[in-house]
């Protein structure tokens, strides 16, 4: 049983810090001045509704007339994801409507990419692919993968790559045609699985949010395989991402983003969000709550929590550069157990846990001695036991920096349930 417990953040202010830990800050790079400009000089993306009422006359039409070509194809009895594309209802509009955006609502364009993709999906059996066993345990988890939702609910896919810069793992996975295929397979059935979670209704959730981590990527040795992957997605898969989220940016991305800029439309620009190294739990936060972040990258969520239903929520707070902030956790029952879990993101701070009994005269129990905790490091998992009333004081220091970090923690306490005698 949940027990309700009171609780309180104090926060202590910045103190004389030691210059020499805590430098001055100064000028911008120029690095930094890239990506500040890659990420702020286009407008947010805005997604489509997918409501017909909203739509100009000129889209209204050109919806018509693609499924008047559709209807006098030989593909007028094709389906997408489960969907008749000219079932008349507001699902087959919404497939429709991605098509047409795609090529900026130019029928003959949006048609000639649908029959296309419906090929493609035919000859490379994309509705089934979803039940099958490519042999690719190894990379489940950690190479793509869903994980969670954002906070406007769409299903996240995150992408990590570095793992192939082990010479054996590359060649095992990319030695010959053949595996490039079969990964390329494995691939698809990873944004296949995304897709079963989006509603296609209008107002509803119809596209996902990509989350790509850049750190240590070979991207040498897997330009092949990168472009094979984007070129196919982008040719079958239309509107199905609505944010692309890249992290842990090396400088040079910034240097090929300024470069290749020009070239991208707006609409495209508009999608990416660029963060370097250091700031991936401040990025991911604005966008996905901190329960449903993988933990690897500064969030609460750990694999086996996906399958026990959705994720209790996490209180979410931030550490200013030279404060310490207490959590304290009050109303905690004799016999009662506490569970918590905190995280800050990038860490490199000192963390410490104690319970302090109510009654005077009791000593205070460090349930967890003070620790300087790395930026590698993982949320914090831990359960107390107490055999008083009392309180959880959980604290984070960081005094010694004079840099803001994000930070979220949730807990649970559970009362006794022995009996007296």
């Amino acid at each position: 049983m949940e027990a309700s417990s009171p609780i309180s953040l104090q926060k202590t202010p910045l103190q004389d810090l030691n210059p020499e830990a805590s430098p001055k800050p100064g000028k911008k790079s120029f690095v930094t001045t890239l990506m500040e400009a890659a990420t702020l000089r286009s407008p947010s993306f805005k997604e489509d509704t997918y409501f017909i009422s909203l739509l100009k006359s000129s889209e209204k039409k050109s919806l018509q007339e693609l499924k008047d070509k559709l209807m006098a194809s030989d593909s007028c009895d094709a389906s997408m994801w489960g969907i008749p594309l000219l079932g008349g209802d507001e699902k087959a509009d919404v497939i429709l409507l991605k098509f047409l955006r795609a090529r900026d609502f130019k029928v003959v364009d949006s048609f000639n990419m649908l029959q296309k993709c419906l090929s493609w999906r035919n000859d490379f059996g994309a509705d089934n692919v979803v039940e099958e066993d490519l042999g690719f345990k190894e990379l489940e988890g950690v190479v793509a993968y869903m994980h969670g939702y954002d906070r406007e609910g769409h299903p996240v896919c995150y992408n990590a790559y570095g793992v192939f810069r082990d010479k054996e793992m590359y060649e095992r996975i990319f030695g010959d045609e053949d595996k490039l295929k079969k990964f390329l397979r494995w691939r698809v059935q990873v944004l296949e699985r995304g897709i079963k979670l989006l509603h296609f209704k209008p107002g509803g959730v119809n596209s996902i949010i990509q989350v790509t981590d850049l750190k240590d990527m070979p991207k040498r040795e897997l330009r092949v395989a990168s472009n094979q992957i984007l070129s196919l997605f982008q040719d079958n898969y239309p509107e199905m991402v609505a944010r692309k989220i890249f992290i842990n940016v090396p400088w040079y991305f910034s240097l090929l983003y300024s470069m290749f800029s020009p070239f991208l439309t707006q609409r495209t620009k508009s999608k990416f969000v660029i963060s370097k190294e250091g700031n991936v739990a401040e990025t991911l936060y604005k966008f996905i709550r901190p329960e449903d972040v993988p933990v690897q990258y500064g969030g609460l969520s750990r694999p086996s929590d996906l399958q026990n239903g959705p994720p209790k929520p996490a209180s979410e707070f931030t550490v200013k550069g030279g404060e310490k902030v207490n959590i304290q956790i009050e109303g905690i029952e004799a016999g009662a157990t506490i569970t918590w879990d905190l995280v800050v993101g990038g860490w490199d701070l000192e963390y410490s846990a104690e319970f302090v009994p109510s009654a005077e005269g009791s000593y205070t129990i460090a349930v967890e001695k003070p620790r300087k905790i790395t930026p590698s490091e993982e949320a914090i998992h831990n359960s107390f036991t107490s055999g008083e009333a009392g309180k959880m004081v959980l604290s984070v220091d960081n005094t010694a920096s004079r840099r803001k970090k994000v930070a979220a923690y949730r807990y649970i306490v559970r009362k006794s349930t022995s009996m007296p005698i």
